[in-house]
């Protein structure tokens, strides 16, 4: 059993109370279980965490993010060029709606990372919203690659080094980001979740219950 931690969020249409939950079971030892938490905000889906961190999330019609840091999160600043993002600790959870504004990630991402739906890919380029330079097609040089079938793919991006990891607002320092991505839904209106995550070395042995529970979750309708 893992304890519940709402987060407050704001987004299109304001800020969000955190939701109130109970604690969840999920399949990982005891031993991991002591030392993490469930965090979810009122519109997005939640993540397994450290326990003790801050979380805060953001919403809109393209999908939402939730982040999870040791350090507060300026709330205030997310909306605004002043905001920095993550050099420390931090993981963030993204999912993006295939059937809004969001397309232009979730195509993003299947060119570089999804080979069998490049199909998606090709029909928002067709659009002609946004320039094909805007839709590169092929890994990232540095980024080490784990695929679990057509739909999901974790990914390493190295210390100090630019890749799937710093797409998110994880900046690059000495410490590696892990994360993954999951593709769902029919291929004609495909969703993506993604997660990045730098973990602390004292916590890095959480790593594989927190990125399995994405994969879990994600995958399902």
């Amino acid at each position: 059993m893992v304890p519940f931690v709402g987060c407050k969020s704001d987004g299109q249409v304001g800020p969000l109370d955190a939701p109130k939950g109970k604690s969840r079971a999920f399949p990982i030892s005891s031993d991991v279980a002591e030392k993490l938490a469930y965090y979810e905000a009122e519109d997005g889906p939640g993540v397994l965490a450290p326990r003790g961190w801050n979380c805060f999330g953001t919403y809109g019609s393209s999908g939402s993010n939730l982040y999870v840091s040791p350090e507060p999160i300026d709330a205030a600043s997310i909306f605004t060029d002043r905001w920095p993002g993550f050099s420390g600790p931090a993981i963030q959870l993204s999912y993006e709606d295939g059937g809004t504004s969001g397309r232009f990630g979730v195509a993003s991402a299947i060119a570089r990372v999804f080979p069998a739906y490049r199909a998606f890919t090709r029909k928002v380029i067709a659009e002609g919203i946004r320039p094909t330079s805007d839709f590169p097609y092929g890994s990232l040089p540095h980024d080490k690659m784990t695929y679990k079938g057509n739909r999901i793919a974790e990914y390493e991006t190295p210390p100090n080094k630019d890749g799937l990891g710093t797409e998110s607002y994880l900046k690059k320092n000495d410490r590696p980001i892990e994360g993954v991505l999951v593709l769902s839904g029919p291929k004609s209106e495909l969703d993506l979740t993604s997660l990045s995550m730098r973990l602390p070395a004292n916590a890095a042995d959480l790593a594989v219950a927190i990125r399995e529970q994405v994969e879990r979750e994600a995958g399902q309708p």
